[in-house]
């Protein structure tokens, strides 16, 4: 309008300057274009308010995807920890259980910081969703009118438009120049040929600029704009701060859970402290201890040996004394009794041979004793006389 326009209209004025009644139509188009330019200028400087939407959306989707990917590698951390420390704990292993008490205390300092960064952000988001249209009004007051930014936030049927007046005087103004230029071309062309080439040049440029009327009109209008303001606040104030809430809810979660790892360690470790030293404590000796059993089976040669040994020496010593006599299980009970007396005092029933004995063993036939006693000893029980048996009863009671 300012430079394409101007430069035609004069030109068109020298033409027809001599005919008063085209150059006041060209009067007439000079002012419905300065009135143009002048609705034109009235529009906001969008420039003082252009913010690049696009350079931000690409820095939140580059941070997004690290921030994802921390926390993946964080839960995979997390994992392998728990899964160590359960190892350790069955394993009873203590270097197991000391790496991952360090392990978990790293990661119970990143969980707790990794919750103040998420609640700090969420509760951030949360202040600008409960009055986003406040906040964005007191960010633009000193760059584009209230009235405009009102507009766009709510986009009612009952707010005016704040550029209805300009563009309504855009579209009147073309509207009118393109009728006188259309009356020129029927009227001054015949008359003057020349002027052709710049009548059509104004019209071809008023049909330009009407075209790009439409495509003002089109985007100043705040449908489009609104309905892009409102998606961008559901991502935001609700997937925005319920992805944050469960961030929140992961990282509280892990931090409990390795403090009460932490805490559960040092127990365990009291626990099989406690148990290597009661199992210090138990008698070698105690046939009931598993590990003398272990041995009782590993050195049952050197056992057997080390018993004849001590049954030998304890016949020597009695031989010594007292003519050599059969073995205990052949000699006769008062005999072995009379013996038992004379080095040890009063006779011990311990001391007494199991057959001898006036009772019989609970039974030589039930599971429990049939592996306990020899073939030959049950075979010697089974072949004594009632007799016998009855006398070394009487033995027994004198």
């Amino acid at each position: 309008m300012q430079s394409g326009l101007n430069e035609h209209l004069s030109r068109l004025g020298e033409i027809f300057a001599a005919r008063g009644d085209f150059v006041q139509t060209l009067q007439f188009m000079q002012q419905m274009s300065d009135n143009i330019i002048k609705q034109l200028l009235g529009l906001p400087d969008w420039e003082k308010a252009k913010v690049d939407l696009a350079a931000i959306a690409d820095q939140t989707a580059y941070v997004e995807y690290y921030r994802w990917l921390t926390y993946l590698l964080i839960l995979i951390l997390d994992l392998v920890i728990c899964l160590a420390a359960c190892l350790g704990l069955a394993k009873q292993s203590r270097w197991l259980l000391t790496t991952m008490m360090v392990c978990g205390v790293l990661t119970l300092i990143l969980s707790w910081a990794s919750l103040g960064a998420d609640v700090a952000t969420a509760v951030g988001t949360s202040d600008f969703c409960v009055a986003p249209d406040k906040f964005l009004m007191n960010q633009t007051k000193d760059v584009v009118s209230s009235d405009i930014v009102h507009y766009y936030l709510y986009c009612s049927q009952t707010l005016p438009n704040p550029f209805q007046q300009s563009l309504t005087v855009f579209q009147r103004s073309l509207t009118t120049m393109q009728i006188q230029i259309q009356g020129l071309l029927q009227f001054a062309v015949p008359l003057f040929p020349t002027a052709e080439r710049d009548l059509l040049s104004i019209q071809h440029l008023l049909n330009n600029s009407e075209a790009s009327l439409h495509q003002l009109t089109a985007l100043l209008d705040c449908r489009g704009l609104n309905k892009d303001y409102l998606d961008a606040l559901i991502g935001v104030c609700y997937d925005g701060v319920e992805g944050l809430l469960y961030l929140c809810l992961f990282s509280l979660l892990a931090a409990c859970a390795f403090s009460v790892m932490l805490c559960a360690i040092p127990r365990a470790w009291r626990q099989i402290a406690n148990r290597d030293r009661d199992y210090d404590d138990i008698d070698d000796g105690d046939p009931f201890n598993p590990q003398s059993r272990r041995m009782t089976s590993h050195h049952s040669h050197q056992a057997n040996m080390h018993s004849f040994c001590s049954y030998s020496s304890s016949m020597g010593s009695q031989t010594s004394l007292h003519p050599p006599t059969q073995a205990v299980t052949n000699a006769p009970l008062s005999e072995y009794m009379n013996q038992s007396a004379l080095f040890g005092g009063n006779p011990r029933y311990e001391n007494v041979p199991l057959i001898g004995r006036g009772s019989p063993p609970p039974s030589l036939y039930s599971q429990p004793y049939r592996n306990r006693y020899s073939p030959t000893m049950r075979a010697t029980y089974l072949s004594m006389t009632e007799d016998q048996i009855r006398h070394f009863g009487e033995d027994f009671r004198a």
